[in-house]
């Protein structure tokens, strides 16, 4: 069984016992987080999506907190002496899936 869910403005397919990294959520590690926004739901027996998912949640635990690696963002205007070098570590928080509620 698989779900796909939206969080942070990004889809996530995700099953049980799945650990998945997504924007960053308020909370410490080993709190429980339900995400309501259910786009649909696959099994064996077929695809729900629509009004039939209008009621399905997913839970997850919050495994850890953390930031991706660093990634340099560097300007410069061509034979003008202008330069800029700046960095930035997007947070993310790591979600392990614990239920699927249809």
């Amino acid at each position: 069984m698989y779900a796909v869910i939206v969080t942070g403005g990004k889809q996530y397919k995700v099953t049980v016992g799945e650990e998945i990294f997504i924007e960053k959520l308020e909370g410490e590690s080993g709190e429980t987080v339900t995400f309501d926004t259910v786009l649909a739901i696959g099994s064996e027996s077929g695809l729900q999506a629509g009004n039939a998912v209008s009621t399905a949640k997913v839970t997850g635990e919050i495994v850890r907190q953390g930031k991706n690696k660093k990634i340099v963002i560097y300007k410069y205007k061509a034979k003008k002496g202008y330069r800029r070098k700046n960095g930035h570590r997007q947070p993310y928080t790591r979600v392990r899936i614990t239920a699927i509620n249809a």
